[in-house]
């Protein structure tokens, strides 16, 4: 299966339990129906971004269902989860792009978000043959990018929560779901 199409989604979840704290992200982001199979991080030639809202109609209840996952938890109360897909997808749509899974402690969600972006693009710049200074900030090397030409665009999705008060789990995920 190559997937033709991709949506992000993002969740949180908190209950007593670990794997119910989970099933509730999962719940959060719409897709606890399906078998989640989570697979490494090539963005396909030529596939589409849709919203999450066309994406969830084309789930059906048991399916195997391919997805990238960055997924973080705590039941440390107040402690800060974040995790974060980023996604950079190339001017050509005949060559493939990087999604990238970041999970961290302490992060608020624009720095897991820009983390996970950067990684993303970085990824592909390096397949691209794009010259860049790894030192730069993420901002820097952004520029140098998308001023390349063959960079059409970046961006996150972000989940961050803190650790529930009570000592409960809490779990973030973020996904990017495969479609046929």
């Amino acid at each position: 299966m190559i997937a033709a199409k991709i949506f992000l989604t993002k969740g949180v979840g908190v209950h007593k339990d670990k794997l119910a704290s989970f099933e509730l992200a999962l719940r959060d982001a719409g897709i606890e129906k399906c078998n989640i199979v989570t697979v490494s991080s090539i963005f396909p030639p030529g596939c589409k971004i849709i919203s999450k809202e066309e994406g969830v109609k084309h789930l059906r209840p048991g399916a195997i269902t391919y997805c990238v996952l960055a997924r973080s938890e705590t039941n440390e109360p107040n402690r800060l989860v974040s995790a974060s897909i980023g996604l950079a997808i190339p001017k050509d749509s005949n060559n493939y792009g990087y999604l990238s899974e970041h999970h961290a402690y302490g992060d608020r969600k624009e720095k897991a978000g820009d983390y996970a972006e950067d990684l993303a693009a970085t990824m592909l710049a390096t397949t691209l043959g794009i010259e860049f200074d790894p030192n730069l900030a993420w901002d820097e090397r952004e520029q140098v990018y998308k001023g390349s030409g063959h960079i059409f665009k970046t961006t996150n999705i972000t989940q961050s929560a803190e650790g529930d008060k009570e000592g409960k789990w809490t779990t973030v995920i973020s996904v990017a779901v495969l479609l046929e």
